[in-house]
């Protein structure tokens, strides 16, 4: 019990970290979102609010796990900018690009017995593999033709990207984060194709809608249209 309360509060910690990119991805959702309306309006597309709402939602964690990821450990927290202001700790570490190359861990160690995992290790394995489940989630019930393979393929280049970017903030790249990530974000995705298998009504209205009748002259969606796009 002890160490599940220690692992809730690390992940309160965590989201207390991602809140305030979370709230400047959300606000500048919010500010670009009528002309993303407008320009779906001239493509004869529609948005309803329950997408918006997933939308918005997937916008935020995206922005909340960037600040977790690609900038400096604890760069979000108010103790860092409090150090950085007062002097007694630098705003961003500046790491020469060789040393951070030389620390690179390229074997992946998740498959080896002889390693003991600790309540930590425990924990940021678990937490690789779960925050990743909204990159394949998302994207398999807001985008047009849900594959079991869009969920793996955002989650691996998502993942990439954020490997490669810790280069640059002074965080560890490891493989075996990339592992862990593209497999949480490859359940995500299954997880979005068993809900559109056993709710397809509702799974329907997370995706772009064509509009047609009167206004459009047609009769029926068009085929090969965009519906479904981000």
């Amino acid at each position: 019990m002890d160490t599940l309360l220690w692992y809730w509060e690390i992940t309160l910690d965590y989201i207390a970290e991602m809140l305030p990119c979370m709230v400047i991805g959300g606000a500048v959702f919010l500010i670009l979102l009528p002309a993303r309306q407008r320009k779906l309006h001239e493509n004869h597309l529609s948005s309803g609010k329950i997408r918006e709402t997933a939308l918005f939602l997937f916008v935020m964690f995206c922005t909340g796990l960037a600040s977790l990821t690609v900038f400096p450990s604890g760069f979000w927290t108010m103790r860092h900018w409090q150090d950085a202001f007062s002097g007694s700790g630098v705003l961003w570490p500046f790491i020469p690009l060789s040393q951070s190359v030389s620390n690179i861990q390229w074997m992946p160690t998740l498959f080896r017995t002889d390693i003991t995992l600790g309540e930590w290790g425990l924990y940021m394995m678990m937490a690789n593999a779960l925050i990743f489940l909204p990159m394949g989630f998302f994207p398999n019930l807001l985008w047009r033709r849900p594959k079991w393979w869009k969920g793996l393929l955002v989650g691996f280049c998502s993942s990439f990207s954020i490997e490669f970017l810790q280069l640059f903030a002074g965080r560890s790249t490891d493989v075996d984060d990339l592992i862990l990530n593209s497999s949480g974000a490859f359940l995500g995705g299954l997880l979005a194709l068993l809900l559109g298998k056993m709710v397809p009504n509702l799974t329907r209205k997370f995706q772009v809608e064509v509009r047609y009748g009167r206004e459009t002259g047609d009769s029926k969606p068009a085929p090969g249209t965009g519906a479904g796009q981000l």
